[in-house]
């Protein structure tokens, strides 16, 4: 490893986006992880299970700083709730996780963003709601290595990492999902819900309060 540039990779403790990590990091990236931290929509059983699994990851990561992003979301999703449509509450979740990765991807003088999306994995992972995604920033590419795989073929290779166990152990999760979140969301819809909010200062004070520790 360390024969390309360095990435940061979104990595939310579950199954998926430490084996999206560890694919490209097999291919010589570097991967600093980002955490969101969604409390209180979360709590401290889902930052452990994040950490746990960071920690496995670096297994793989010898010779670079085992270091890790920890960022505060869970204001930022509490403002989503109060002044946009629910339904849109994960688009706008996603694109603010986009953006502010992108200022520590800058910060940390990295080559892209690596995230654990696979077409409709999720419901914010349809291809119309990845390209909601993609329009939020525009300095940094967003990689999905695991773009085509399913779900067993993910847990696969999870398994074969080490990070599968972490993975599945149980903890909260986040209360702030709508009981019907747009599947099929319109950049026009999502762009003017985000009129309605300071997304610039969003950024700078999300990034004011973001943690870095060492693992």
């Amino acid at each position: 490893m360390g024969a390309q540039p360095k990435l940061v990779g979104l990595l939310s403790g579950g199954v998926d986006s430490p084996v999206a990590c560890w694919l490209v990091m097999k291919r010589g990236c570097p991967v600093t992880p980002i955490y969101f931290d969604n409390t209180p929509f979360t709590d401290e059983t889902t930052t452990e299970r994040a950490l746990e699994t960071a920690k496995a990851l670096f297994e793989w990561a010898a010779g670079f700083p085992h270091i890790i992003y920890v960022v505060p979301h869970g204001g930022n999703l509490q403002i989503f709730r109060e002044k946009c449509p629910e339904a849109l509450t994960c688009i706008l979740c996603k694109r603010m996780m986009y953006r502010v990765a992108e200022r520590i991807a800058e910060r940390e003088e990295a080559e892209g963003i690596v995230t654990g999306e696979s077409i409709g994995e999720q419901a914010s992972q349809t291809l119309q709601n990845l390209r909601v995604l993609d329009a939020a920033v525009n300095k940094c590419p967003v990689h999905r290595p695991l773009i085509g795989f399913n779900k067993q073929e993910t847990v696969d290779l999870a398994k074969k990492i080490g990070t599968y166990e972490v993975s599945i152990r149980k903890a909260k999760s986040c209360t702030a999902v709508p009981a019907k979140p747009a599947t099929r969301a319109r950049l026009k819809d999502v762009e003017a819900a985000e009129k309605n909010l300071d997304v610039e200062k969003m950024v700078k004070e999300t990034l004011e309060k973001t943690e870095i520790l060492e693992l």
